[in-house]
């Protein structure tokens, strides 16, 4: 024992590595077992959902997965076939996994498929907007905008994951919760943002739009990487560098929140035996027309506004969700363009984390519409919903519990908690 000792000791940089070594090595272990277990936890889980009965005239419940294999730089698909594909099987799903393999693929297959029970989109924001967009397009918007829709979080950036299951350190955790979400049948009502250039296809966004030099500094984070944890106050202190303050300046005209309608049934009333529908239809037609009454149209009561901003956000409700408000509307963050560079660089972490945070001094705005007017030569770039577009003037429409997405329940829990507080 004292000659090993003693033979540690004379080579103490190889003890050193081999120990550094070995350390890893086992941490690394530890954690693939770890895995393992969620793994197979979540599977039996999902076995339990494949083990009901179901009457042999109904059909299985078809699924259709948009999986993205070039989210999370090339590993989406491994991250999907361990860890969510073993589970949808498994639930006695009859699953259709199509790969979109290029931008704009999506729309065509959306064209194609019939009889879908529900959608899954499998990747990060950019799969997400993407499939937003081709569902309620003016050509499918008919067939599919009523099917419940989930997601599973495979991407770099998944915002939308932050409100629909719970805060999770574990990649593979976070991954197999979605996906047993989709089994369990929640859903909550997104709200979503209709961005119309002038010639523009209009865009649909989930969480909002970005304009200014936060989102423009957010971008060049990754150039930095060789900073490790100091890139980001890096990629906003270099940005400073250009002409100093930064200001936006545009003109902006907003309508108010509008009072949100009663929630339609999902389950439509039968229909009248046939006699009773042509007794009504007789009846009619005999009787004499009613009069018209010349309805007043009331109009629209427009707000205009000049701003100067270093940065503008216009947000959905879709972060902080609250299923029983009366009223729909989309906040407008106006930041103030007089900032202190130390301030700016401050801020652009907390940016980072919550992109459309609104700090303090900003004035905020509650609107149902907008129109967004840019000075002629504006140069730059809109951030929807993490992806980049050119920036110019646009008209942002707000649309209601347009779509349907699957979402844990005890994150419904919570949220109808906090509504009754």
């Amino acid at each position: 024992m004292a000659k090993v000792l003693r033979t540690l000791r004379n080579h103490w940089k190889k003890t050193t590595f081999g120990v550094c070594l070995l350390s890893w090595g086992g941490n690394w272990l530890y954690g693939q077992h770890c895995d393992n277990l969620l793994r197979r936890a979540a599977c039996q889980e999902a076995q339990v959902f494949g083990n009901q009965l179901i009457p042999s005239s109904m059909p299985l419940k078809k699924a259709t997965v948009f999986l993205n294999p070039a989210a999370c730089k090339g590993k989406a698909r491994n991250l999907f076939e361990k860890n969510a594909a073993p589970i949808l099987h498994l639930s006695g799903l009859d699953v259709t996994v199509v790969k979109t393999d290029y931008e704009g693929q999506a729309k065509k297959l959306l064209e194609l498929m019939e009889n879908t029970d529900l959608i899954i989109i499998a990747g990060g924001d950019g799969t997400v907007q993407e499939a937003n967009v081709n569902l309620l397009s003016s050509c499918v918007q008919a067939v599919f905008s009523k099917i419940p829709i989930g997601f599973i979080p495979l991407g770099k950036t998944c915002t939308l994951s932050h409100t629909l299951y719970p805060e999770s350190t574990n990649q593979v955790q976070h991954i197999t919760n979605a996906t047993l979400a989709i089994l369990k049948g929640e859903t909550v009502p997104l709200d979503v943002l209709q961005i119309k250039g002038e010639k523009e296809q209009p865009v649909f966004a989930v969480t909002g739009l970005r304009w200014g030099s936060y989102r423009d500094a957010g971008v060049k984070v990754s150039k930095y990487w060789y900073l490790g944890p100091l890139k980001t106050k890096a990629a906003h202190f270099f940005s400073t560098f250009k002409e100093w303050p930064q200001k936006r300046q545009a003109a902006l005209m907003y309508l108010g929140p509008t009072e949100r309608p009663p929630e339609e049934p999902e389950e439509k009333p039968s229909r009248p035996p046939l006699y009773v529908r042509l007794y009504r239809r007789l009846r009619l037609y005999w009787s004499s027309p009613p009069k018209e009454i010349p309805q007043e149209v009331t109009p629209e009561d427009w707000e205009e506004l000049k701003l100067s901003t270093i940065e503008l956000s216009i947000a959905t409700q879709n972060r902080q969700l609250d299923l029983t408000r009366t009223e729909d509307f989309m906040d407008i963050c106006i930041e103030a363009d007089t900032v202190g560079k130390g301030q700016f660089v401050n801020r652009g972490s907390q940016k980072m984390r919550d992109p459309h945070m609104c700090p303090e001094g900003s004035q905020c705005i509650q609107a149902s519409r907008c129109i967004l007017q840019l000075r002629e030569g504006t140069e730059g770039s809109f951030g929807i919903d993490n992806e980049e577009y050119e920036a110019m003037p646009v008209e942002v429409k707000l649309l209601p519990r347009k779509l349907r997405f699957f979402c844990d329940p005890r994150v419904r829990e919570q949220m109808l908690h906090a509504a009754v507080q």
